[in-house]
């Protein structure tokens, strides 16, 4: 009996033993990630990224504005993190990035996080939440999941911005096979035997793809701008012969018909775009016609969208607000016209616009201007805009900083899976921005205090065998390189002298353990305005 039950002890060991090590593999480290430094020095890149930050200084001179000082590379590192992937760097990634030669440090970061898949995976995120919205949508018809998968399979194979918005405006086929179609089939009307709706169409296309709001014609002329509703009418037929069917969307034949109101009629409306009509092709399906003509190089909307949106998403604002709201008569900044001009003129290569902007002396200034006394440093771009992080930020980076590893796609599938649930739970209890993420609407007291008692930031700042706190508490025996430690995990950089002899007496009380100080001193950074911002 005795060498039976030591038997039964000895598989259940082994097979708990065995079942660890394949659920949570050992990790040797970040293997390194190639950069090209020398890219970053051709004059044609270097050419455009002059021409930007000339542009701003003529303003600064102009309004007498003296511009901040350059950020030191580990705010940077954070910068570009947040903008790009959504989280914070690891401790892993710190030790790594600042293993690079002096100089070449943030050119080096940049192409590590254009490397990564969380870079994609994130970018085709934010995109979907401009091209379909946050909806879940018609269950039959729409898969939000297989759309954004799609986009960010894009984005790693470097597929040029403009031929991925052709095939989202024109492929034909089923939602599930042909992803992209997802674009279409989101404004699927139950009403209407289940067919697309030509209006919702057309406005996301504009303001997605455009910048434009002639969704705001859609029922008489626009008081503020030169759109008119007979505009919006011709766009809509874009997609009046687009149709849903058992293979998909497809395109057939009809007619875009609406209804006139004050004359209770009927009538037809033909295809028609607002401007540069001589940029639309007369071959192709009414789908593919648009799709080149707002693709087409010489549309002056579609980069400018383009470059405000992903100028958006690294600075936190966009060059012109609101980011769908690019108004024809409105005087168009000279960097938006720069940087569209290169963009178009490279292939729509969103990499690349990636790294003019980082690159750029604006984005790479401090978030305060200690020598600007006129208060307009940060509208003139003259400061880097300290702007609130969006929810996904705030879970991202509470789910890294609790981990000295990087969590990323190599990370366990387990370890992936509970990361997602854990931010999915704390983005519903913390409030979802939406489609409109570049609002400035302040914080709440809910949110406050899901930061302060919520389960995510309560387990990620207790002890626990994988954690952060843990891991510096073993690897830190002394006191101010785990003071150290925990700053750089959380906030990205090291604690001034007179926060490290605070929080290092903090760590000596008697009447608390070490870990348990530590993990106080994690506890405080995550609630810090420091940790929600960025700067």
């Amino acid at each position: 009996m005795f060498l039976r039950n030591l038997l039964f002890l000895s598989m259940v060991t082994i097979g708990t033993l065995t079942l660890g090590f394949n659920l949570i593999p050992p990790r040797h480290g970040l293997p390194p990630t190639p950069s090209n430094p020398e890219s970053y020095q051709v004059d044609q890149f270097q050419g455009t990224v002059k021409q930007v930050d000339a542009s701003f200084q003529k303003s600064w001179s102009a309004d007498n504005i003296q511009a901040a000082l350059p950020a030191d590379e580990l705010a940077l590192a954070r910068r570009l993190s947040l903008g790009l992937m959504g989280t914070i760097p690891s401790l892993e990634e710190i030790r790594q990035l600042e293993s690079q030669p002096a100089g070449e440090r943030v050119n080096w970061w940049i192409d590590h996080i254009l490397q990564d898949r969380r870079y994609s995976d994130y970018l085709a995120e934010r995109m979907a939440r401009a091209f379909v919205g946050t909806e879940d949508g018609p269950f039959i018809f729409f898969r939000r999941r297989k759309f954004v998968a799609w986009l960010s399979e894009q984005i790693t194979k470097g597929v040029p911005y403009d031929q991925m918005v052709r095939e989202v405006i024109a492929t034909e086929g089923l939602w599930t096979e042909k992803p992209a179609t997802n674009f279409i089939t989101v404004t699927v009307q139950n009403d209407k035997q289940n067919q697309p709706d030509p209006v919702r169409l057309a406005g996301r296309v504009t303001r997605a793809f455009l910048g434009v709001r002639l969704d705001c014609a859609q029922c008489h002329d626009h008081p503020f701008a030169p759109w008119k509703q007979s505009d919006f009418e011709g766009f809509s037929a874009f997609f009046g012969q687009t149709h849903i069917g058992f293979q998909g969307v497809y395109d057939g034949p009809g007619e875009y018909v609406v209804e006139d109101r004050k004359k209770e009629v009927k009538r037809t409306v033909a295809p028609m775009v607002a401007f540069s009509r001589d940029l639309l092709p007369k071959d192709g399906t009414l789908r593919e016609q648009m799709a080149s003509w707002v693709t087409h190089k010489d549309n002056p909307y579609f980069a400018r969208a383009a470059v405000n949106r992903v100028w958006a998403l690294l600075c936190g604002q966009p060059l012109v607000t609101p980011v769908d709201n690019l108004e024809t008569e409105a005087p168009i900044a000279p960097a938006l016209k720069i940087l569209a001009d290169d963009f178009s003129s490279h292939n729509f290569d969103l990499s690349r616009l990636v790294r003019i902007i980082a690159s750029t002396e604006t984005y790479q200034k401090q978030s305060l201007s200690l020598l600007d006394s006129s208060g307009l440093a940060e509208k003139a771009w003259a400061q880097f805009p300290l702007t609130r992080l969006r929810p996904e930020q705030v879970a991202g980076s509470i789910l890294q900083a609790s981990s000295v590893a990087t969590v990323n796609a190599d990370s366990h599938l387990v370890t992936r899976l509970i990361r997602l649930g854990a931010q999915n739970d704390f983005i519903k209890r913390y409030g979802d921005s939406g489609e409109d993420e570049f609002d400035s609407r302040g914080g709440t007291i809910p949110q406050r205090l899901v930061m302060m008692n919520g389960k995510l930031v309560t387990e990620r700042t207790g002890g626990g065998a994988f954690t952060a706190t843990t891991r510096i508490q073993w690897l830190a025996s002394e006191d101010p390189k785990a003071v150290e430690l925990v700053f750089l995990a959380v906030l990205t950089r090291r604690p001034t002298p007179e926060e490290s002899a605070f929080f290092e007496e903090k760590l000596q009380n008697p009447e608390l353990s070490r870990g348990q100080e530590i993990q106080d001193l994690f506890w405080t950074l995550v609630n810090t305005t420091e940790f929600s911002w960025n700067h």
